[in-house]
């Protein structure tokens, strides 16, 4: 497929070195030649020095020729233009990333008016996974994720007391005919190896047929998992504390905004109903507990830096707050957010770029953008001649730590995989993997496939 992105910043990057792994035709468009320098350097793709906004530019590459347009740049109506000039001018598709608040309720209406296809919003995507954590306990707890004959379920370790302190390789063992795809530990989730051992306080995702599931489910199953929080402190007011505290507020929550900038302060004053805004430093300790810190249900660190996020998450769960949730971009900070204990880490770009993938490859009816605590997805997918992963024992096929082959239908018969395991044509194949090895994952999967990609995203509370 033949791709345009205009804007060569962090999450047109990250994108196209995303759909260079399924072999994608990838130009960048950028005023920076500097930039573009450097992408040259890093990645396979074709760099022009320019501005996307002008006709004469996207002619020159001619536009018509291209599938998809992405438009990445920092500033909203600029993105709404070039979507907007491409499709006039013949591209089959377009992608716009627009942010601001002023434009979250009239997206339907941007669209339709200047022929948008699809519109992304990093910072209410990640409102979204926050909110559904908070208000709902954003877990598989309350019900049996099912697709064909192969059910997902969630649960705590101490659950299952017999699960403490095993490693994978241990788990046929106790877990026959299941495979455990993910472990959710101090806000981050583990795609497990054999040797990867389960602790105590962990959460473990577990497949398996769905009859021997139900009746795990039954042992394991906690009653009364969602949330009935009434006090939550956002540190930072941009546009994902904005975002936040106005769903938290209609829901019904008790919200409170700590904003180190006083003009910023009376933006959201006048534009947030029932909601505390106080003008302070949050990394100066005294102040927050004068904010009464130790006594919120829950704190979200939604500043512009990922230092002051961790650091205010740390200071949080050290005061005993119960729920505590960080916005992270450097996937470098994956071991420090491990070490930290805090309950869920969510990083903006991984989460934007998997919904412009989906865009990309057509998977317009997908549910849920992610299904494990905004970090890992999970897929379907019918292997065809050209699948990579296909007529090799798993064993062989050096899959990415981040990927996991869950489960293997080949027709009414559901194989919960093990390295001897081989994938043959027509068989409908389960696959988890992290949201930052997405593109890896996507590239195993053949254009054809792709088109035919299912995501099991719905919830079947008791089945």
């Amino acid at each position: 497929m033949k791709i345009l992105i205009v804007g060569a910043g962090k999450l047109g990057v990250k994108v196209a070195a995303a759909l260079l792994s399924s072999n994608h035709d990838i130009t960048i468009i950028d005023i920076n030649e500097t930039q573009l320098n450097r992408i040259a350097l890093q990645l396979d793709v074709m760099t022009v020095g320019g501005n996307g906004k002008e006709i004469k530019v996207l002619n020159s590459i001619n536009i018509a020729s291209f599938d998809c347009l992405i438009a990445t740049t920092g500033n909203d109506e600029t993105n709404i233009v070039i979507s907007s000039l491409a499709k006039e001018l013949g591209c089959k598709r377009v992608l716009a990333r627009i942010r601001d608040p002023e434009h979250m309720d009239q997206f339907d209406y941007i669209k339709s008016t200047f022929k948008i296809d699809h519109v992304v919003n990093p910072d209410m995507s990640i409102t979204q996974e926050i909110f559904k954590y908070l208000s709902e306990k954003y877990t598989l707890s309350n019900g049996i994720l099912s697709t064909g004959g192969a059910s997902l379920i969630e649960f705590k370790a101490h659950r299952l007391p017999e699960l403490v302190g095993k490693a994978m390789k241990e788990m046929p063992a106790i877990l026959p005919n299941m495979l455990v795809t993910a472990i959710s530990r101090n806000g981050k989730i583990i795609i497990p190896h054999g040797e990867s051992v389960i602790e105590q306080d962990d959460s473990v995702y577990i497949i398996g047929e769905r009859n021997p599931i139900i009746e795990l489910n039954s042992k394991v199953h906690e009653r009364g998992k969602y949330t009935n929080l009434q006090k939550v402190m956002i540190i930072g007011g941009g546009k994902t504390g904005f975002y936040l505290a106005k769903k938290l507020s209609a829901f019904g929550m008790s919200v409170k905004i700590i904003e180190r900038n006083m003009e910023r302060c009376r933006y959201l004053s006048s534009h947030l109903k029932n909601v505390m805004i106080l003008n302070g430093d949050a990394t100066d300790l005294t102040f927050l507990e004068d904010e009464n810190l130790a006594q919120m249900q829950a704190v979200v660190t939604a500043t512009g830096f990922d230092e002051d996020n961790l650091l205010l998450a740390l200071t949080a769960k050290r005061h005993n707050v119960k729920h505590v949730i960080a916005k992270v971009s450097r996937t470098s900070y994956a071991e420090i957010i491990t070490d930290m204990g805090i309950d869920m880490a969510l990083n903006p770009l991984d989460i934007t770029t998997s919904e412009v993938i989906r865009f990309v490859q057509g998977y317009s009816k997908v549910l849920s953008s992610q299904i494990i605590q905004g970090q890992a997805e999970i897929m379907e997918f019918i292997a065809s001649p050209r699948t990579k992963i296909l007529n090799k024992p798993l064993k062989e096929l050096e899959l990415p730590a981040g990927v996991l082959i869950a489960a293997v239908h080949k027709g009414s018969n559901v194989i919960i995989p093990n390295g001897n395991t081989v994938i043959e044509e027509n068989d409908r194949v389960t696959m988890i993997c992290l949201l930052s090895e997405l593109g890896i994952a996507e590239g195993m999967i053949s254009e054809s496939e792709r088109r035919r990609l299912a995501f099991f995203r719905k919830r079947r509370a008791g089945g």
